[in-house]
């Protein structure tokens, strides 16, 4: 049935088939976009319907279209307005077998509407409803013919439709969309669009009726799915924290160590630039790569380690930047990135940056302001996203002083400097880290050693001068060699080495505090105490039993010890302390 132009030309988008309408003439006034892509590729000289059609003829197949390796047939329906007009769609065959197809016949458009997934719904200008297809049963679950020859205003009333948007194109002649529910749940995207006819007016309106009820579904059901998918993403990062920490731990009883954790801690989860200061085996790898751990940079990057004082002074630079091939001899012929690519949305860590040799400085300097580095014998620069931890056991502002480390790279790598104490300030620490490493190696060699009491107490009074790492080294030693499961003082060299500094001269350590100037002899406090708070109770004892001997009066020795007159009673009542008569 051949319908007027104005009530197909909005459909013709919505149709996947080339499709054109063509004038008395022969030439194509009106194509969608498959139309017009064909007609500029095969026919480019101009739009005869004519001319297409003989450049696209099969001669293969006679009555057939071959473009691009794909055969059409052509179909057509004749318009009532404008009068002559043509619409033509160009339908795709199937290739299989060599029998030549039925000849074209008459294009049924009810045939597009019917077929469409969407609803289309037609009214005229007054708001009857001329056609709809089969869709709208699937949206309403009213047949389609019920609407045939309805106003909308009455199907408005009757609730079967809610705000009309025909009514309201209609009424300002523009198309209007809008977004509805209806009664049996199903979320509607309603767009309508008018028709004119050549002197402007309104006189059809087609509406395009889309269900997204499903699509609306199938978006909360993946919201919900990126939601957990973030919430196990977090969870893995915290577990691959907890369960994949690298050896060795950080041990901080002591509070100069957990002042230096918490600060590295809250810079972590910066960019900032951070050196890590203290003695050689302090922990300053294992701070760093705490550091990396908790930053956002451990999902994204790797985290590199280059010795600066390990590399030799010639190497240096290819290390860090990379080398070009054939850049010097010996040299791989592909070249080799260098440990700032490698660490690329990571961290690399500088260890030893006090021994980089000055010209090595002014390049690094370079590369940590331009965030760009150019591989030896290379001529572009690569742009690279890292972030520098630098750590030293050498004082770095006394050799800026010297001229032996560059001033502005020192406060370009000390935006956040973190000390990290040795081992001889950390007393509190040391018990802790022997039954730390005890546990370890234990478990490394399948042995079950223990320290007996004395040890702990021994080991504490020693210097430590290696920090940690003599600390870990001596306990892997002695789990090794120990010819039994207990370890005793005379087992470990360094107990022994203390004892013999200590006896140095024949005599043992007195005990002699000097408090405001006043000398207090403790030399015959040589008994053993069973814990340290005994030992500080009896030591205050003696303190204040010869300061109020001296002294008197418990005026006059909180003066001297430099405490209050009632903490100086309170005491010398709670040790059993007469004051004496100064007569």
């Amino acid at each position: 049935m051949a319908e007027k132009l104005h009530d197909w030309k909005h459909l013709w988008h919505q149709t996947p088939c080339p499709m054109a309408v063509v004038d008395d003439s022969g030439m194509i006034r009106y194509g969608n976009r498959e139309l017009l892509q064909l007609v500029e590729q095969k026919n480019p000289d101009g739009r005869s319907w004519d001319s297409f059609i003989q450049a696209t003829s099969s001669r293969e197949h006679p009555g057939l279209q071959q473009i691009d390796g794909e055969r059409y047939r052509v179909r057509y329906g004749v318009l009532d307005e404008p009068k002559g007009w043509r619409l033509y769609l160009l339908e795709k065959v199937s290739t299989e077998g060599h029998a030549p197809l039925p000849s074209p016949n008459e294009l049924d458009l009810d045939t597009l509407i019917e077929n469409s997934y969407d609803c289309i719904y037609i009214t005229d200008h007054n708001g009857i409803t001329l056609h709809t297809n089969s869709a709208i049963e699937r949206l309403t679950g009213i047949p389609k013919e019920y609407y045939i020859g309805k106003d909308v205003r009455y199907l408005e009333k009757r609730g079967i439709l809610k705000k009309s948007v025909t009514l309201e194109v209609l009424k300002t002649g523009k198309t209007v969309s809008t977004v509805q529910a209806n009664k049996r749940g199903k979320v509607l995207i309603i767009t309508g669009n008018p028709v004119f006819d050549n002197e402007g007016r309104v006189v059809r309106v087609i509406t395009n009726i889309r269900d997204v009820t499903e699509l609306n579904r199938l978006r909360d059901e993946l919201d919900e799915t990126r939601k957990l998918s973030e919430r196990y993403r977090n969870e893995l990062s915290e577990l691959r924290k907890l369960c994949l920490k690298e050896e060795p731990s950080i041990v901080m009883n002591d509070v100069a160590m957990q002042q230096a954790y918490h600060l590295a801690m809250k810079v972590a989860a910066t960019d900032a630039t951070v050196l890590l200061l203290g003695e050689s085996g302090v922990g300053k790898e294992v701070f760093a790569q705490m550091i990396h751990k908790n930053s956002n940079r451990y999902e994204s990057g790797s985290f590199i380690t280059v010795n600066c004082g390990a590399i030799p002074k010639e190497l240096i630079e290819s290390e860090l930047f990379g080398y070009e091939g054939g850049a010097f001899t010996g040299a791989r012929k592909k070249g080799k990135p260098g440990m700032f690519e490698l660490a690329e949305n990571g961290t690399l860590f500088l260890d030893e940056i006090g021994e980089l040799p000055l010209e090595m400085q002014v390049k690094l300097l370079r590369v940590i302001q331009e965030k760009k580095v150019r591989r030896v014998g290379g001529t572009r620069s690569v742009q690279v996203n890292v972030r520098i931890i630098a750590a030293t056991n050498r004082d770095l502002k006394e050799m800026v002083k010297k001229g032996a480390f560059r001033e502005d790279l020192y406060y370009r790598i000390s935006v956040v400097p973190i000390e990290i104490p040795p081992l001889r300030r950390r007393k509190n620490d040391i018990k802790p880290l022997l039954i730390h490493f005890l546990d370890k190696f234990n478990r490394k060699y399948r042995k079950s050693c223990y320290f007996v009491q004395d040890v702990f107490e021994k080991l504490q009074e020693y210097e430590w001068p290696g920090n940690v790492r003599e600390l870990a080294n001596m306990v892997e030693r002695l789990v090794i060699t120990c010819p039994e499961d207990a370890i005793r003082p005379e087992y470990i060299p360094e107990i022994r080495e203390n004892q013999n500094v200590e006896s140095r001269g024949g005599r043992s350590r007195e005990i002699v505090p000097e408090i405001n100037g006043e000398i207090y002899n403790l030399s015959g406090f040589n008994r053993s105490f069973q814990s340290l708070n005994d030992f500080l109770s009896h030591l205050e004892r003696e303190i204040l039993a010869e300061a109020y001997e001296r002294f008197h009066s418990s005026y006059q020795v909180a003066q001297h010890l430099g405490i209050s007159q009632s903490t100086a009673m309170r005491k010398a009542y709670k040790y059993g302390i007469r004051e004496r008569s100064s007569s």
